[in-house]
């Protein structure tokens, strides 16, 4: 179980689907080959898989212990889920809560959730399928929700998404049943402090709420980014997006922020899905950035 403390507080990685290669051409349909052949001494092979012409990718929850509580960001594809949308979530089993109690968290252990946005790969595990409907698989914790995808991704105000078909069922089995249990909070604002040491900002582009969460413990720093960056090639080419962004735009423009400002003050930049030591801190590199060092965990 791979752990890392950043000051008072203790992140563990919770693997829910190992790495594995998706598409480069589906993933990123816009983005010129030449881009990733450039950085391909890099990338290849925890990556990218030139021979296969795929990128590679990981489903994963960053298990945090700050203040006494225990806090998951973003909880995954979650089992046996009706996903007509996404064939590699459709009927998905895995061993997720195995991980978690191996890393020695129960369901009922679980004080916080925090989900970064709403999409499949990182709401699934909010529920669980129990005495014939969909239950809240953490009983005692809090959900944060960002309240802009809460509103944007809820079938009953209608809105015509990028997504489509993709966002199939997720908000009905993952979203809606923790907020009918009295379960989740919808934060909106500027910022959310979940703790002293912890606080969501809004990063849109990805998803009209997309957030990253912010660590300050003691001189460290850290940014659980989410969907932000799918693929380090993202890091030396943040105007590079994938099919999945809604906003394009704002997207490059959350990233560039994010992405100076990590660079700026030190801060370990924590993606949702790469792969290998997964964490980075980067530097300026121009108009562009550089992995400056990768995380070292325990």
């Amino acid at each position: 179980m791979d752990t890392i403390t950043l000051g008072n507080v203790e992140i563990t990685r919770v693997v829910e689907v190992a790495p594995r290669g998706l598409p480069r051409g589906f993933i990123f349909p816009d983005v010129a080959p030449e881009h990733w052949s450039a950085h391909e001494s890099w990338l290849a092979p925890e990556f990218l898989d030139p021979a296969a012409d795929e990128i590679r990718t990981m489903i994963q929850t960053w298990l945090l212990r700050s203040e006494g509580r225990t806090i998951l960001i973003d909880t995954g594809i979650g089992n046996d889920r009706e996903r007509p949308g996404m064939p590699a979530f459709h009927h998905l089993h895995t061993n997720y809560l195995g991980e978690l109690a191996a890393a020695g968290v129960r369901p009922e252990d679980v004080d916080l959730v925090i989900c970064t946005h709403v999409h499949g790969d990182h709401v699934g595990w909010n529920t669980s399928w129990a005495d014939g409907e969909w239950r809240p698989t953490f009983p005692n914790a809090e959900y944060l929700l960002p309240r802009v995808d809460f509103d944007y991704w809820n079938p009953e105000n209608g809105h015509r998404t990028r997504s489509g078909p993709r966002m199939t069922n997720v908000f009905e089995d993952s979203v809606a049943p923790v907020h009918r249990a009295g379960q989740a909070v919808l934060w909106e604002g500027d910022h959310y402090d979940v703790d002293a040491r912890l606080r969501i900002e809004p990063a849109a582009g990805h998803t009209p709420g997309s957030s990253v969460v912010r660590l300050r413990s003691g001189t460290d720093r850290a940014v659980f980014v989410g969907d932000l960056m799918h693929s380090p090639l993202q890091i030396v080419e943040p105007d590079a997006c994938p099919c999945f962004d809604e906003d394009e735009s704002r997207a490059r423009v959350s990233r560039r922020r994010v992405l100076g400002e990590a660079a700026d003050e030190g801060v370990l930049l924590f993606p949702a899905h790469f792969p290998g030591a997964s964490a980075a801190e980067v530097r300026r590199d121009g108009e562009r950035f550089a992995v400056k060092e990768w995380a070292a965990w325990r």
